[in-house]
């Protein structure tokens, strides 16, 4: 399909990898790709009360750990991310890291990620820190109602010939 701009020149409609030429969905086909080392890394952060960030720290939430629950959530969900998001290839993840650190706002997280494989693992990343901050939001809900998630994204990908 073309696009026409302003001018009334057309340009290339951006080609979706998950969708086919009747934009319905389809698993992108990577059955001819090299295996390539990749890497990705994804941060967020959530924001939440100075009382919440302390008690974090003292480990006095009656849940449990926070930080060593939320780790484990996060390389949990990392793992399983083709189970969770449709059309995402299964890969055989080699490492999964999930980090914390404190700011005055609150806690920072991310997540990275290595395989070798036909496909990046951005994915993944994204799963993982995502869930690593939903398990720490639903580990103090009950002190603070006014958490926020925010400012997840990818911060690195990379990818190299083997």
């Amino acid at each position: 399909m073309k696009l026409k701009e302003k001018g009334n020149q057309e340009s290339q409609k951006p080609e979706l990898t998950h969708a086919d030429r009747q934009g319905k969905a389809k698993m992108v086909d990577v059955g001819s790709k090299d295996k390539q080392a990749r890497q990705a890394g994804a941060g967020g952060r959530i924001r939440m009360m100075p009382e919440t960030i302390r008690v974090i720290r003292e480990n006095q939430i009656r849940k449990g750990d926070v930080l060593t629950v939320a780790k484990i959530a996060g390389i949990q969900a990392a793992k399983n991310t083709p189970s969770l998001i449709p059309l995402c290839h299964a890969i055989q993840i080699d490492s999964v890291t999930v980090e914390f650190q404190f700011v005055e706002s609150g806690i920072e997280a991310t997540c990275h990620v290595s395989c070798e494989g036909k496909t990046g693992v951005e994915m993944e990343a994204l799963s993982g820190v995502s869930l690593a901050l939903l398990t720490i939001y639903d580990m103090c809900k009950a002190i603070d109602k006014h958490m926020v998630i925010e400012n997840i994204r990818v911060i690195h990908k990379e990818k190299q010939d083997l």
